[in-house]
């Protein structure tokens, strides 16, 4: 029997064709706004506009490795990437790195690495296996035993301190646990109980923290410290009008006025040199992404895609909105970046992994109707 070998093109197609399509082209319209925003936000850094390609490069190859992967091999990794997160959240706490009040890094000799970051992406994966194990009738001790697991490393990193992630991290596991089908009353009880516990909150949260509440409810209290970075990003948000003052003529960021306007605050220097009608165009884009992820995570294969698309595409909506509502003085500064804007090796590439797991289920989607 003769077997004719097919051609080369048909063998490495699966291997090339591996994004969904109109996500694709949200992502990059966004890597397009970027790089523009970045080229005159950066304009005073050297080298910062390379860190910047380079970074969103690195990101797209993660991107593309996590598209190629198989569903069942996502599942099966669940648990060991989540026991490795923990492993090395208890390792930051004994023999972590301390820079500026914080425990974050673990020195591995080679590099330096934040395992928090980790957690973004292995708590979501951890959690749809675990109701993917339990597909049909699920008991109130299974989302019980969901929060422990989402529990353990929520605390670690908030012990460390690290309140941004600790959040990021606390609605990347909530999302998959309100998909799995908590009931409404448990999410009302949740609230209130939330809302009670507020004052117990504060009076554990750390000095710099409570500083950061207070200067979301008045800035001008602190305007040369704690407040200047709100008050600085406003009036950049603010000064760009309807049409903005043009690209690289933004005043308040070139006058160095906007503080970290290459990464948390780099919707500043974009708001105001595009104005209202450019942050529209902005929001568009952003919205044609998080709506197709949830498209995407409507029609997942199993419970397990679905759970874990879904957790992924909420993750991306809280980066953007709770990175715009600190720079516009809605939320208080945690530090969270703009996806795929922000300047930042570490959270471009963990998005590109989230966005690369995404681009598979849509793909293991296609094969199955194929």
């Amino acid at each position: 029997m003769i077997h004719e070998n097919p051609p080369l093109l048909t063998r490495i197609r699966p291997w090339v064709f591996v994004f969904d399509g109109p996500l694709a082209v949200g992502l990059a319209l966004l890597v397009g706004i970027s790089l523009v925003t970045m080229y005159s936000a950066a304009s005073d850094y050297d080298g910062r506009m390379f860190d910047h390609v380079r970074n969103l490069s690195l990101a797209f190859v993660v991107m593309w490795a996590a598209a190629c992967l198989p569903l069942p091999w996502m599942m099966r990794s669940a648990v060991p990437l989540y026991l490795l997160g923990v492993a090395l959240l208890i390792a930051v706490a004994l023999f972590g790195d301390i820079a500026k009040g914080a425990r974050r890094w673990l020195d591995l000799g080679v590099t330096r690495i934040q395992p928090s970051e980790l957690m973004k992406i292995a708590m979501p994966l951890m959690l749809a296996w675990w109701f993917q194990n339990r597909e049909g009738v699920r008991r109130w001790y299974d989302f019980a035993i969901a929060t422990v697991l989402l529990l353990v490393p929520v605390l670690l990193i908030a012990r460390q301190p690290d309140l941004g992630t600790a959040l990021l991290v606390s609605a990347a596991g909530l999302y998959v646990i309100f998909f799995a089908g908590l009931p409404w009353k448990v999410i009302a009880g949740g609230i209130v109980a939330g809302l009670a516990a507020l004052p117990l909150l504060w009076s554990v949260m750390h000095d710099y923290q409570k500083h950061r509440v207070m200067m979301l409810l008045d800035p001008t209290s602190d305007p040369l410290g704690k407040g200047f970075h709100i008050i600085q990003s406003t009036i950049a948000v603010g000064s760009g009008g309807i049409w903005g003052k043009g690209w690289m003529e933004g005043t308040q960021a070139h006058l160095e006025f906007v503080p970290e306007r290459t990464t948390d605050f780099v919707f500043a220097v974009f708001a105001e040199e595009f104005g209202l009608v450019g942050n529209g165009v902005l929001l568009l884009v952003y919205l044609l992404v998080i709506g197709r992820g949830l498209v995407i995570a409507a029609s997942g294969a199993s419970v397990f895609a679905r759970l874990l698309a879904g957790a992924i595409t909420l993750i991306f909506f809280t980066y953007a909105f709770v990175n715009m509502g600190m720079v516009t003085g809605v939320l208080p500064v945690v530090g969270v970046p703009l996806p795929l804007m922000s300047y930042g090796g570490t959270a471009m590439v963990t998005l590109g992994l989230g966005l690369g797991l995404l681009m598979s289920i849509s793909r293991q989607r296609r094969l199955v109707q194929s």
